[in-house]
């Protein structure tokens, strides 16, 4: 039983630090225009991860991007820029865009 308890501890762990910055992604209206899976509006995010897996500039990019907007990358549909959101945020958000697979 001790096991038991144990490794739901460290599943529940595991995932609120992605629950917690699903909830950030919402209530910044991230999930207005982008879904983790497929793209809406704006690109899903595992594409968004996939994009830039390889980038070690990626978290200041994004992050910039977030707050200031952007267009030309994903199509024609610019993203508005998120001026609400502050820089560790927007580097929060970023941060976990990149993992999501």
């Amino acid at each position: 039983m001790k096991h038991i308890s144990l490794t739901l501890v460290g599943v529940f762990l595991s995932i609120a630090p992605a629950y917690a910055d699903s909830a950030l992604a919402t209530s910044k209206n991230c999930m207005a225009c982008h879904a983790t899976e497929r793209k809406l509006v704006g690109p899903a995010f595992k594409d968004v991860a996939t994009k830039y897996a390889s980038d070690k500039t990626a978290v200041d990019k994004l992050a910039t991007k977030i707050q200031k907007g952007g267009a030309g990358v994903w199509g024609p549909v610019p993203m508005p820029a998120n001026t609400q959101v502050s820089d560790a945020d927007a580097k929060k958000l970023a941060t976990w865009v990149l993992t999501i697979k």
